[in-house]
């Protein structure tokens, strides 16, 4: 999972997208980067880290001009590498730039395909670069006599029609403007943004609206599935949907765990979407225990405070915040290792004995993926003198790989995968497990007025909406992008920048 975030302004955007990935942060806190566009001249940072140490003043006053589009990482497709940090940019046809969130099914299809039939060389492992050609050649066969709008418009339909999976765009075009666009089934999200200032209209887009909460900008309205926006340097805007027949299928797990509460994506409320999750969670817990003895509900924080909250008004119980979280440890979820994500979770939370000891109490998380992070926090429980620990996911069970952009790639790594409720339960240490119902979560997600058709739940019920996921590609994706696998590509990582930094202290860079 990424972030994306492109603005046209009226002054120099360098801040207002800074502030933007730092609203984006919580979506990937490996890499960022930035690219602006000032004069025909592109200026570009980037590099692994999180966006207040990627950074520093000096690289701010170099990104000059009033367009540009900027990115946070974390790697579901090739390596941590700093190289493949984005944005990415090819210099023909006219010098392009791109970002994106997502993964794309045929990639490995693809890239045969741009190298050997296009006749472009490809220098990583990442789809996003595979994305970024497959637009620019667009461009170049569909823009031979000029750049026009519709020109471009019609390269990003063509793009469509060679590409599958999930994914959200954001691309510069030098001395042109910005084109953003989504998947056919709207997958991953994107939102459009605009602002009236005293020097004229600015527009924005990115992957939530939190971003443009924060900058002032108002929402204009959500990027639809397939559809093509291209703004102009001056802030005109054009656009086209797509000419396929688009499915309107959001990512749900965006509304479970990835997704700000304070955000709107796809006119849907993530707040009152976890809200709602809470209250099917309860029904379900009185239905299956009423005469159940929790004392106390106690919120794995932060992502699962709104369902909790709920569950407890529902239940007519006490909710208690009994873990504090240090805030300067990363989600441990979008870690990029396993050994990370264990070593992090008891420097992350630490138990406030007083709302455990001597007391049954339910723990509600916003779900359960690989069970290690649930077991550790069940231990904890005990060790502050919980006399029985029950534990509550506002998520059905986990027990398929996600393909289209978050890191649920090996079904092995998946606790839920192949077990029954009870063996999960075992395996994290808890009294009582209980995962939400899928039909309670959508019926919890698609409540206000929205166009969606349904929304991706691959990930709980083994069902890909593009249609082309086979046990073969699964298969595939779990060799290449299990947790050992990309332990290696990281160790090799490192060695390879530990040579760089040597090379470049011998030679007195």
């Amino acid at each position: 999972m990424c972030g994306i975030v492109g603005i046209v302004g009226r002054e120099s955007a360098n801040h207002a997208l800074y502030n933007a990935l730092t609203v984006l942060q919580h979506r990937g806190q490996d890499a960022a980067g930035i690219i602006t566009e000032a004069d025909g001249q592109l200026q570009i940072r980037k590099g692994n880290g999180l966006v207040r140490d990627v950074f520093e003043e000096r690289h701010m006053l170099r990104l000059r001009g009033n367009v540009g589009i900027g990115h946070v990482r974390y790697p579901t497709a090739g390596s941590a590498s700093q190289y493949e940090a984005q944005p990415f940019y090819v210099n023909s046809p006219y010098g392009v730039c791109l970002a994106h969130n997502g993964n794309l099914v045929n990639a490995d299809e693809l890239k045969l395909l741009v190298e050997r039939h296009d006749r472009r060389h490809l220098n990583t492992n990442s789809d996003t670069e595979i994305l970024l050609n497959v637009l620019a050649h667009e461009l170049s066969r569909h823009a031979s006599n000029g750049l026009r709008p519709d020109e471009i418009l019609n390269a990003v339909q063509s793009l469509h029609r060679r590409c599958s999976g999930g994914y959200a765009v954001v691309a510069m075009i030098c001395g042109h403007g910005i084109v953003a666009f989504r998947d056919p089934h709207g997958i991953r999200p994107v939102i459009l943004g605009v602002r009236e200032t005293p020097f004229g209209l600015e527009r924005m887009v990115a992957s939530e609206s939190v971003a443009l909460d924060v900058l002032g900008f108002e929402i204009d309205r959500d990027i639809l599935p397939g559809e093509a926006v291209f703004i102009e340097k001056d802030g005109t805007l054009h656009s086209r949907e797509f000419d396929g027949e688009p499915v309107y299928s959001p990512c749900i797990f965006e509304f479970v765990y990835f997704a700000r509460p304070d955000s709107i994506i796809d006119n849907l409320s993530v707040y009152k979407a976890r809200l709602r999750m809470g209250e099917t969670l309860a029904a379900k817990i009185q239905q299956t225990r009423p005469h159940h003895d929790i004392d106390v509900v106690i919120p794995v924080p932060d992502t699962s405070r709104t369902s909790a909250m709920q569950v407890a008004h529902r239940l007519g119980l006490k909710y208690r915040e009994g873990f504090i979280k240090n805030r300067y440890i990363g989600r441990t979820f979008i870690m990029p290792e396993q050994a990370a994500r264990q070593a992090s979770v008891r420097r992350k939370l630490n138990a406030i004995d007083l709302e455990f000891r001597g007391k049954n109490v339910l723990l509600v998380d916003d779900s359960i993926v690989r069970g290690t992070t649930s077991r550790q926090i069940v231990e904890m429980a005990r060790e502050a003198g919980a006399s029985k620990v029950y534990f509550a996911s506002a998520a059905p069970p986990v027990r398929y790989p996600n393909v289209y952009g978050i890191d649920m790639p090996a079904a092995h790594e998946l606790i839920a995968a192949g077990r029954s409720e009870e063996q999960v339960q075992r395996f994290i240490g808890a009294d009582w497990l209980v995962y939400q119902d899928l039909e309670g979560l959508v019926a919890a997600v698609d409540h206000e007025d929205s166009d969606i058709v349904g929304f991706d739940t691959s990930c709980f019920s083994g069902e890909y909406v593009t249609g082309d996921v086979s046990s073969e590609y699964l298969h595939e994706l779990e060799v290449v992008r299990s947790n050992t696998a990309k332990a290696r590509r990281d160790e090799q990582v490192r060695r390879e920048e530990v040579g760089d930094d040597t090379v470049q202290a011998a030679a007195g860079l």
